[in-house]
């Protein structure tokens, strides 16, 4: 459980060491100043354990247990900036609740979170820090993300923070005409998809090549 005395963070996990993470993906070209101060006031070594806090600001992904990963920083401002490119988001929906990093940073710039996460012992935790750092805004579901969250749809954007090999049968569709999917697609080589929905079906852009975690299904 975390510490509430540890949000501010000190040392290695000080508000300093924050903003020099936020000034090196401002060199990498993200732009969007909600995402940017979103990250610069999210204490990302609590989604990490207490071993490796000391390298929560660095740009890079680390290890979370249950074979998973708190994503790179610049991934993250990539794909919610990628997200919110088409304006402001009421209802969107995260596949893969993960470390609740994520989470947290598009609890801030959206209305409405709905997060489904299909490992029991990273639900519990993402939802406790969460509601520790008073996030109100943030719906939870124990879940296989990969069949979405369809009564609770449609969504005005889609997070999937784990890679399927194809899009997920039925995904798309629950998005709202006009909604985003931001996506990572593959196996080994995997490429970040974003999808939006038009009255007339759906754009494709492949943004860039990352690398994730499988999307699998099932909960554990």
């Amino acid at each position: 459980m975390v510490n509430p005395l540890d949000l501010k963070g000190s040392g290695m996990t000080s508000q300093r060491t924050r903003s020099r993470l936020v000034a090196r993906l401002r060199e990498q070209g993200i732009t969007d100043e909600r995402v940017l101060e979103a990250i610069n006031s999210t204490p990302r070594h609590v989604f990490v354990d207490e071993a490796l806090s000391h390298r929560a600001y660095e740009d890079t992904a680390l290890p979370i247990g249950f074979n998973q990963t708190i994503s790179q920083p610049y991934i993250v401002a990539r794909m919610t900036e990628s997200l919110l490119a088409g304006g402001p988001l009421k209802k969107v929906l995260e596949i893969g609740t993960g470390s609740g990093y994520q989470t947290a940073i598009l609890a801030q710039v959206v209305d409405r979170v709905f997060t489904i996460e299909r490992v029991q012992g990273l639900y519990e935790r993402a939802k406790s820090i969460l509601k520790l750092l008073k996030q109100k805004n943030i719906v939870y579901k124990y879940d296989d993300g990969n069949v979405g969250w369809q009564e609770r749809g449609p969504f005005d954007g889609i997070i999937v923070t784990a890679s399927p090999r194809l899009i997920p049968e039925g995904l798309a569709a629950q998005l709202a005409i006009g909604g985003r999917l931001v996506i990572p697609v593959g196996d080994e080589t995997q490429q970040l998809k974003l999808i939006t929905a038009t009255a007339q079906g759906f754009d494709t852009e492949t943004l860039e090549t990352v690398r994730f975690v499988p999307l699998l299904s099932g909960k554990v």
